[in-house]
């Protein structure tokens, strides 16, 4: 199930604090807890590390309840507290994790339940405190430290039975562990042939089966172009001045009277890379994109792309699916949501990491569907802006750039137009070890290609009559 894009806004109430005092520290009412958590379904259960007061540890335990816990190799780039707590908000609210128990609370400092307190009232979640009083005194100190971390609005159950019912039963559906992997029909290397010849050669050249799958990328490809196109108005042919006697002049550098271009390139870059962004091969790819050829033709419109669209770079070509399994690896190997987003983009651009860098705050759109990057104004200051280099976002890596949009913007002095992956591009130390942390395969690094994306180098004009068919 491809999972929505969640906006990371504030809460409009905060429900009270459940504290549950467990005096006779009764190890059924821990295992409850751990039972009755699914981060997946927005509860989670914590057991704050022991031996240690500091901020970053209680971050960094909240943040392995929810299932990302790779800092813990010895080896993995590590948070600052104010940093993981950052991820710590923008996780729960993009996830939109709802409830949050901790045990052992009788044992955090005044400082840790200030940190819990703002991650409510930030959040809106349902904090559920379990805490071992053996005595009145016990209690009562305890009840002094939550009253100085402003947790006063408390619900408090003291006896073992109510406190497992308040807890509830284990949580069901439970699946441990990354999703299974996803099964591609595998395609055999394509003909090369032009939009005219590509369906025939294909059935010339395939057996029935991967023709069958050829066709059904070709299909899609030729349903998507005519439904784009639909809600799109055609370009106009250029328009041509008369003379005083109203002859048009033959002018050797006039634009002829059917070539109208395309005057959307962004629109049709971005509608180029949806079309592609899930193709799980170059093969799958270059069907689709023959089949949108044959719909633009439909239309009178004639789609080019480069003739060497399998060599080049760019969504469908260098970019791999993000599915369930791979989302998985990324939101649990990179607990920053910055670095999760970075890789990502990597995934589902395709594209060079130089370009990437130049990501701005303000290059994704409001629901985290696209991503817009402004090449030349960024290198040639002062030129005015061409058409952007455009991006789809695939459903299952928006809660991630939208993670990495809230994370950024909760960071000190920060505007739309400072860069959105600071850091995960800067140099090639912390490039190589964003690589190594996530633990994927990046065709766009291992395969690059210097020049543009091929579906930067499309282009789209109007027919000239004499060629409609």
């Amino acid at each position: 199930m491809t999972p929505p894009a969640f906006a990371a806004c504030a809460p409009t109430t905060v429900p009270p604090v459940w504290l549950l005092l467990d005096a006779g520290d009764d190890h059924a009412i821990h295992h409850a807890a751990h039972q009755r958590a699914h981060p997946e379904d927005g509860r989670i259960t914590t057991d704050p590390t022991p031996h240690t007061n500091s901020l970053a540890y209680l971050a960094l335990d909240l943040l392995r309840a929810m299932g990302r816990d790779s800092f813990a190799r010895p080896d993995a780039e590590r948070m600052a507290t104010d940093a993981a707590w950052r991820a710590v908000t923008c996780w729960t609210l993009t996830t939109r994790i709802r409830e949050a128990t901790v045990l052992r609370a009788h044992r955090l400092t005044p400082e840790r339940l200030e940190r819990l307190a703002t991650w409510r009232a930030e959040t809106g979640i349902r904090l559920v405190l379990v805490a071992h009083t053996p005595t009145e005194a016990a209690e009562l100190r305890l009840r002094t430290r939550l009253a100085a971390a402003r947790l006063t609005d408390l619900r408090t159950i003291s006896d073992t039975a109510s406190i497992l019912d308040a807890i509830g039963p284990p949580a069901p559906g439970r699946c441990p562990g990354p999703p299974p992997s996803d099964h591609v029909h595998r395609l055999p290397n394509l003909p090369r042939t032009d939009v005219a010849a590509f369906r025939e050669e294909c059935k010339r050249r395939l057996n029935e089966a991967d023709f069958a799958h050829t066709d059904g990328q070709y299909q899609a490809g030729y349903a998507a172009a005519r439904t784009w196109l639909t809600r799109r108005p055609a370009p106009s042919a250029a328009p041509r001045t008369k003379d005083a006697k109203g002859a048009v002049p033959q002018d050797k550098d006039a634009v002829p009277e059917s070539s109208g271009h395309w005057p959307d390139l962004e629109g049709l870059r971005l509608f180029l890379a949806r079309l592609t962004v899930s193709s799980p091969s170059p093969q799958h790819t270059l069907a689709r994109v023959r089949g949108a050829q044959r719909g633009f033709l439909s239309r009178h419109l004639q789609l080019d792309v480069p003739d060497d669209l399998i060599e080049r770079g760019g969504p469908g070509i260098t970019t791999v699916p993000i599915t369930p399994r791979r989302a998985h690896a990324l939101a649990t190997h990179l607990p920053n949501p910055l670095r999760a987003a970075a890789a990502a983009a990597l995934l589902f651009t395709g594209t060079d990491q130089s370009l990437l860098a130049m990501t701005q705050i303000a290059s994704v759109d409001e629901h985290a569907t696209r991503l817009a990057i402004d090449r030349d104004s960024r290198i040639y200051i002062g030129t005015p802006p061409g058409p952007r280099h455009m991006y789809a976002i695939p459903p299952r890596a928006r809660p991630l750039l939208t993670a990495a949009l809230a994370f950024r913007r909760r960071t000190p002095r920060t505007t739309d137009h400072l860069g959105l992956f600071a850091g995960c591009f800067g140099t090639p130390v912390r490039f190589d070890n964003l690589i190594r942390d996530a633990g994927l395969d990046f065709p766009a690094v291992t395969h690059p290609h210097p020049a543009q994306d091929w579906h930067t180098a499309a282009r789209c004009r109007h027919l000239p009559a004499a060629l409609r068919g």
